[in-house]
């Protein structure tokens, strides 16, 4: 029979516990905003893109760090055996020398995160850049011969860069840093068609909420009577689309600036990697009904024959359009 009480099963862990106090304390947020917005000055142009990891379909920071992580435990196991110093010297300067690019993907990321992600992000950063100079340090006491020193400031490194990787890890499975915030959508909308309102609810060129199964959506009507539905929520940050700018067949979300195409939900800048879900649309009866593509596919339209939809989110017209 366990002796332990209830009281210390159900004790916060201390590590949680400093991590939620961290997420929480703005003092650092002056600091910050600076940061942030010293970062988003960066005259990267197309490049940013490539540093959010767009082209990858999720960020690029967590595959960079692979690398100096990687030459860095390789070179505490070679520490760890006699005779081996000169590799690991050489294992440590790979390290130092992909880091910079590593952190380069880190910050363009970090800088567009919300204020409880960045104060975790900064500590993050803090940190890793501690394990670089004690890296730095390393190498520079190999090179003169200092074979002992340089093992123990690889060994504190690698302590302080374990460190920073839990931090890192936080921000990314607790905070969903990075996450795909829309990935969920085709798992809890219900198949089959779903009415949200008549064609005139929805102005020409604006961004109107409706939601599904209480899954917002935002729709939007073109001049031609195309209407087009995505999810409302950004695959970035899940910020709402519908208060977001419509324009050239796009909408730009209001919180970090990612744009998406209206046609198919294609994220055309970053700083989002993953594309809105898109939902079909048809109009019957005056009514407009939207679906998730690659349902019910086999669905037969019901009533005279004179209803129609299309694939994708395109200008559908039945009784009554």
């Amino acid at each position: 029979m366990s002796t332990t009480s209830p009281r210390r099963r159900t004790k916060q862990n201390r590590a949680l516990w400093l991590l939620d106090r961290l997420e929480r304390e703005p003092r650092a947020d002056k600091v910050i905003d600076t940061l942030s917005t010293g970062v988003r000055s960066l005259p990267l142009g197309r490049g940013r893109d490539v540093l959010h990891g767009r082209w990858l379909g999720h960020p690029v920071h967590p595959l960079m760090v692979q690398v100096p992580i990687g030459s860095w435990l390789s070179a505490a196991v070679l520490d760890a055996l006699p005779g081996r110093s000169r590799e690991a010297g050489l294992l440590v300067g790979v390290g130092l020398a992909a880091a910079a690019p590593a952190a380069l993907t880190g910050a363009v990321d970090w800088a567009e995160l919300h204020h409880e992600q960045q104060r975790v992000g900064l500590v993050h950063a803090l940190a890793n850049t501690a394990a670089v100079g004690l890296y730095a340090a390393s190498l520079a006491c190999r090179i003169k011969g200092r074979t002992a020193a340089g093992r123990t400031l690889g060994f504190l490194g690698l302590t302080v860069v374990g460190a920073g990787g839990m931090l890192g890890g936080h921000m990314a499975y607790r905070q969903a840093a990075g996450a795909n915030h829309a990935e969920e959508v085709p798992h809890v909308v219900t198949e089959g068609w779903h009415r949200i309102g008549s064609v005139a609810d929805f102005p020409v060129g604006e961004a109107v909420r409706r939601s599904v199964d209480d899954v917002p959506l935002v729709v939007v009507r073109e001049p031609g009577g195309t209407i087009h539905a995505l999810a409302d929520r950004c695959s970035h940050l899940a910020g709402p689309l519908s208060e977001g700018t419509v324009s050239d067949g796009c909408v730009e979300c209001p919180w970090h600036g990612s744009v998406f195409r209206l046609s198919d939900g294609w994220n055309v800048r970053g700083p989002a990697t993953a594309p809105q879900p898109a939902f079909e649309t048809r109009i019957v009866d005056g009514r407009v009904e939207v679906r998730l593509p690659g349902r019910d596919e086999a669905e037969q339209e019901s009533g005279d024959g004179t209803d129609r939809w299309t694939s994708g989110t395109g200008a559908v017209h039945g009784h009554g359009s």
